[in-house]
């Protein structure tokens, strides 16, 4: 009871910091609020001293943002949560109807999520439910990783002009009833479920190799039922990353909510956070931390449920087995292709302007064409592949290393990747930029401040499943501390699949910083970034394909790297440590002794 309290505590003093935070954003960042609002209600009349003087008296900006934040704090007991200073609007009514619009978005994009997990794992679960598994590792199939790594808006941008205007399926723009759902859904729904299935994949054939599975096949039991128990033991897992997921497409659907004129909680958040709109964004972060903490109790609950009383009685069989490095010549060709991109655009200009040449198809000249003012595409997607991918592989190494040491303290990190993973990316680009001012490293410290909690929330369910285990019960038993435990049976175990997804995450970190270039807050131009490099051709899309292709294949194929790159992640052999399952009939032995 106490550490529920302790972390109760925890939670709403994280909570009040974010919200105090969003509070003093203006004065953080040294900006005059007054100016900004006058800006976004009409950006053509003169900021005057008088003008602004009759806004400061109206919102009351004279007396303090501590004052302004008591007075809002006060009034969300009655549930109001004050006006809009832009439109004067009440907030309440507002921020839950686009909350409501966020929510059946993300319920669909969920569902399709869930379909593409079953998907990309489906071989493998037949496999193993036949016994034909044998040692087979994931992480061979580059696929779904491409998928993975195809940018949101990129995605939303094809979507809507293919199948929404071209062929006239479904609708493309506006937010009037289910079908309006169905290609947004989509754009947002298939990368999440790639990333799922792949964690998902990795788990699977420890679950296969579990003794119940032997017994199960033994017992002629149906294939069917097989693969639906290994999904059963496989969740627990997946469960925490699954509740940050919802967190994500609720809030952090800004770029799709965009393109498709959605009024949710994401373009909501975005639209306050631009014009310093306080108590809308004020709301909109109160409403996500809400949800992040619903979903978070939700994920602990279907533990318990999945897991039953083995989790209590420290009575689990361990899903990982130490496996020699996959052998594959896939990392060596989807990383020659990279290079060889790289290798021919180096020699070529990145900012030679040819206007005769504008939107120019790929040629022996222009091998991935030209951009709407003529420049060469190959060369500004391999500049910008040096800036992108060592940026993008910093973060990663960052947020691994980070996300392993707090997942290593779960009371400590729960509630703070609740926090950080409730901050949609503009807020938290943001807020970056009012603590530590604009220039090229904001996008990166912004993705950075999110980028561990995934890996964080991973590293905490794994490793309460590995503390359960039955092995590490019979260890304990034979006088083994807590640092020869974590050094040889709880970081073997964890560490590996983390860092498998750490690699998997490598394309969504690129991705992250494209986000904030297509939003207007990443690189500016005419640099070759490739996040800058999308938005800039996306209103060309349609005229002229290959200026979005090139770029988004050569991240496409950077994801397919990452994940055949992670199938040779593993820990070396300790010398004189034997695999858990091999020591499970020790292990029943021990414990029936005692």
């Amino acid at each position: 009871m106490r550490h529920r309290t302790t972390a109760l505590l925890w939670r709403a003093g994280l909570a009040l910091a974010l919200v105090c935070g969003i509070g003093l954003l203006p004065w953080l960042a040294r900006t005059d609020p007054a100016l900004t609002v006058l800006k976004a209600r009409s950006a053509d009349r003169d900021p005057t001293p008088e003008v602004l003087a009759a806004i400061r008296d109206q919102l009351g900006l004279d007396e303090g943002p501590l004052t302004l934040l008591g007075r809002w704090a006060g009034g969300l007991w009655r549930g109001d949560a004050g006006r809009s200073w832009l439109s004067g609007d009440a907030v309440t009514p507002a921020v839950l109807q686009a909350l409501g619009a966020s929510l059946l978005l993300m319920t669909v994009a969920l569902g399709i999520a869930v379909l593409t997990a079953g998907a990309v794992c489906a071989r493998t679960l037949w496999l193993g439910a036949h016994r034909r598994l044998g040692d087979r590792r994931p992480g061979g199939n580059g696929g779904s990783a491409m998928l993975a790594a195809l940018p949101e808006f990129l995605t939303a941008s094809v979507l809507a002009t293919v199948v929404g205007v071209q062929l006239g399926w479904l609708p493309a723009l506006g937010w009037y009833g289910p079908r309006w759902t169905v290609l947004p859904g989509l754009a947002l729904g298939l990368p999440a479920g790639a990333v799922l299935g792949r964690l998902l994949d990795d788990l699977l054939p420890g679950a296969f190799a579990e003794p119940w599975a032997r017994a199960a096949a033994a017992r002629g039991l149906a294939a069917a039922a097989i693969a639906r128990q290994a999904v059963r033991r496989c969740l627990p897992a997946l469960l925490p990353n699954a509740g940050l997921f919802v967190v994500g497409l609720t809030g952090g659907a800004v770029a799709v909510e965009q393109i498709y004129d959605i009024p949710g909680l994401g373009r909501t958040t975005l639209q306050a956070a631009l014009a310093q709109d306080l108590p809308v964004l004020q709301a909109g972060t109160l409403l996500l931390l809400l949800l992040a903490a619903c979903s978070t109790g939700a994920a602990h609950l279907a533990t318990r449920l999945l897991i039953g009383p083995a989790l209590r009685d420290n009575a689990l069989p361990t899903l990982h087995r130490r496996r020699p490095p996959a052998r594959s010549r896939l990392p060596l060709l989807y990383g020659g292709l990279v290079l060889g991109v790289v290798a021919l655009g180096l020699p070529r200009d990145p900012l030679a302007l040819d206007t005769t040449r504008r939107l120019r198809p790929p040629s022996a000249a222009h091998p991935f064409g030209t951009d709407a003012l003529g420049r060469d595409l190959l060369a500004r997607v391999s500049h910008g592949a040096l800036d992108t991918l060592l940026l993008a592989t910093g973060i990663s190494a960052a947020a691994l290393l980070t996300g392993v040491l707090l997942g290593l303290l779960p009371r400590l990190s729960g509630p703070l990747v609740d926090t950080v993973n409730a901050v949609p990316p503009v807020l938290g680009a943001l807020l970056v930029t009012a603590v530590a001012g604009g220039g090229p490293a904001t996008p990166a410290l912004a993705v950075g401040v999110v980028a561990w909690a995934p890996l964080a929330a991973h590293t905490s369910a794994l490793l309460r499943q590995e503390r359960a285990a039955l092995h590490l019960t019979a260890t304990r038993g034979l006088g083994a501390g807590p640092w020869y435990l974590l050094r040889h049976d709880l970081l073997p175990a964890v560490v590996p699949p983390v860092a498998r997804h750490a690699l998997l995450r490598l394309p969504g970190t690129a991705l992250a910083l494209a986000s904030l270039a297509f939003l207007g807050l990443g690189a500016q131009p005419p640099a070759p970034e490739w996040g800058l490099l999308l938005a800039e051709n996306q209103p060309y899309a349609e005229r002229a394909p290959w200026a979005v292709l090139a770029p988004a294949a050569v991240l496409a194929l950077l994801g397919a790297l990452a994940v055949a790159t992670a199938g040779g992640v593993r820990l070396p052999r300790l010398r004189g440590h034997r695999d858990p399952r091999e020591q499970q009939p020790l292990v029943g032995e021990l414990v029936r002794v005692k």
